[in-house]
């Protein structure tokens, strides 16, 4: 899905995101788990939310993404905050052109805009091909939990001073997906522009995600809520998956 509209808006809607605890739960996972390096690719990186702070703690950046647009504002907020880091257009499916990394990251549930388990794994391989060794991938998705409970015929709304939207839930074609149906209001300064986009999303089972993992050669390391805690993970709206190339 490359972010037609959104980009623009992006980081208006995410404001509440915890990046920060998220980038916090992403380095501590690194340092325990990794190799000792300090190459890092943040995969579908939109806006370099994650990417800056990465930078921030120490890491050598590099960001991948579908979407110029997204790529341009992650560029400009590496360039303002004083780091170098190269942002590369193209899709995680079909990585290529890079030295190893020694972590590979994908968040804030990109991984869910593949809706077909032939490019799970793809994407999983190609990340798999480009860690060095004993290097890590780090990613997260939407719970089975969250596609069934939460986001099923839901319609979420918020006005702000700047954008609002209307965000209506459909069923999807596969199992454990949706179709977000979004609607922005944005104000220019003189009146407020109407955007409309359709994001497409899948989610898979913890054992389903464990099973592509393995199959691509990754042990895994850790399955786990990240920063939110909860009782019971298949409980959790957000699972993240930290796995390990042997």
């Amino acid at each position: 899905m490359i972010y037609k509209h959104f980009a623009s808006v992006y980081d208006r809607l995410m404001k509440d995101v915890p990046y920060d605890e998220w980038a916090q739960f992403l380095h501590q996972a690194i340092q325990r788990y990794g190799n000792g390096g300090n190459r890092v690719l943040d995969l579908a990186c939109g806006t370099g939310e994650i990417s800056y702070r990465m930078a921030e703690l120490g890491y050598e950046l590099t960001g991948v993404d579908l979407s110029g647009d997204m790529l341009a504002v992650a560029q400009e907020k590496m360039m303002k905050k004083g780091f170098d880091a190269l942002f590369i257009e193209q899709d995680m499916r079909e990585l290529k052109g890079y030295k190893p990394f020694d972590a590979v990251l994908l968040n804030c549930d990109s991984i869910n805009y593949l809706l077909k388990e032939e490019d799970v794994v793809k994407t999983f391989q190609a990340v798999y091909d480009h860690l060095n060794r004993n290097g890590l991938f780090l990613f997260d998705a939407h719970s089975v939990h969250k596609m069934e409970k939460i986001f099923k015929h839901a319609v979420f709304a918020d006005n702000d001073e700047d954008v609002s939207y209307i965000w209506k839930c459909f069923d999807g074609e596969y199992p454990n997906s949706v179709i977000h149906e979004l609607t922005f209001f944005v104000n220019n300064g003189t009146d407020y522009v109407r955007l409309d986009e359709d994001h497409y999303q899948r989610t898979f089972s913890i054992s389903e995600y464990r099973h592509m993992l393995e199959k691509c050669g990754f042990t895994i390391v850790d399955i786990t809520d990240g920063i939110f805690q909860s009782p019971d993970i298949e409980q959790a709206e957000r699972i993240f998956y930290i796995a390990k190339k042997s």
